[in-house]
């Protein structure tokens, strides 16, 4: 995570922010799409500092004018009052956002995400679990105002799925769901089980940055083996028919994507690639960053031992984050969509600031 001094370098971000709206207001900036979307994000990143900070510099100017007038007409005092605590309350939502750019300020955290739940341990309970989570996360999605397109799935018959990945899209999804990277274990008394007994199950969660304008990213078409199959479970006769799925082997690092959402073979194709890039991504991250490695490249069993988050129904109930020891008595409400509380503890634990997680996906 940057230090606080690196993320409010304010005088750079200010003087690069005028100079990228100049860059776009030339006729020629959308003559090349893939730099001028590149520049548009970086617009949007360095947005949030810099109006923020210009925000609460005429916030303190409006006061200081404010204050003037008072001392100079006593009769003004109550309206001066009141249009102070306006401006104290602009202040405060100013400072919020930049406490807001100290908990998010690495290079891909503004952009979308792929998440990907893998059932593990557990057998049928893993499976059943992993359609909770995905369930959870979707829901939690849907609540910030992020678009979701589910890009893979591979359903258990009888209960669950095996494996799962969804297109998390809008402003710092990836920033956010970063935090949920990891292994989350079970505890329960297993409806699948005739004697009633508690058993523990396990499932994977994998995060990743959507890095289509990474150009650092490149991909040999070489280095890659593309099969075609029939897209599984529902989807409409024509998805079932048609060898619409694509799956993408990266033969140099073994990392495989799927993508069976989309009617058309071409689109899949498209989709499987932007996963190929983002995971090829994390995987040259975590060779720059030793904690990511632990995530991305050492991740280990999807079993006893790796997990972060622990959530138990019985013989008690208790979500409990394991890294920040963050405890919610309310599993039902976990379990269907509130994670903002273990996700801003991991962000302050990891970036040593503060703020409030917001509604940031419009």
């Amino acid at each position: 995570m940057p230090s606080s001094r690196r993320v409010f370098d304010y005088a750079h971000k200010n003087a690069r922010f005028d100079e990228l709206n100049v860059l776009q207001a030339q006729p020629e900036f959308w003559n090349n799409q893939g730099q001028a979307q590149k520049v548009v994000q970086e617009t949007k990143s360095l947005r949030r500092v810099v109006e923020a900070v210009r925000g609460t510099d005429k916030a303190l100017e409006e006061a200081e004018l404010l204050v003037q007038m008072a001392r100079e007409d006593s009769s003004a005092m109550a309206e001066v009052q009141d249009e102070l605590t306006a401006l104290l309350d602009r202040v405060e939502k100013d400072v919020a956002e930049l406490e807001f750019q100290v908990l998010l300020g690495g290079p891909h955290d503004p952009a979308g995400c792929f998440l990907q739940i893998s059932a593990g341990a557990g057998g049928l309970d893993a499976c059943d679990w992993a359609g909770i989570l995905f369930r959870m996360y979707t829901r939690w999605a849907y609540a910030h105002s992020y678009g979701v397109e589910e890009i893979e799935r591979i359903d258990e018959p009888e209960a669950g799925i095996r494996s799962a990945t969804l297109h998390i899209q809008g402003d710092y999804a990836f920033g956010y769901l970063k935090a949920e990277c990891g292994v989350h274990r079970l505890v329960r008394i297993s409806p699948f089980d005739a004697q009633a007994r508690r058993h523990t199950a396990f499932a994977s969660v994998d995060v990743t940055p959507d890095v289509v304008a990474d150009d650092e990213i490149e991909i040999d078409e070489a280095d890659l083996r593309i099969d075609t199959m029939r897209a599984g479970g529902a989807g409409g006769q024509h998805v079932n028919k048609t060898e619409s799925a694509v799956r993408i082997v990266h033969i140099p690092t073994g990392v495989l994507v799927r993508c069976q959402s989309q009617r058309s073979q071409h689109k899949n194709r498209e989709m499987a690639m932007a996963l190929l890039k983002a995971k090829l991504a994390s995987l040259r991250d975590a060779e720059r960053d030793a904690e990511l490695s632990k995530l991305y490249g050492e991740k280990g069993e999807i079993s006893w031992g790796y997990q972060i988050r622990s959530y138990v129904m019985q013989p008690y109930q208790m979500v409990k984050d394991l890294r920040t020891e963050v405890e919610k008595g309310n599993i039902q409400a976990v379990l269907d969509g509130d994670l903002d509380d273990f996700i801003q503890a991991y962000l302050r634990k990891m970036g040593g600031g503060g703020g409030t997680l917001k509604k940031a996906g419009k």
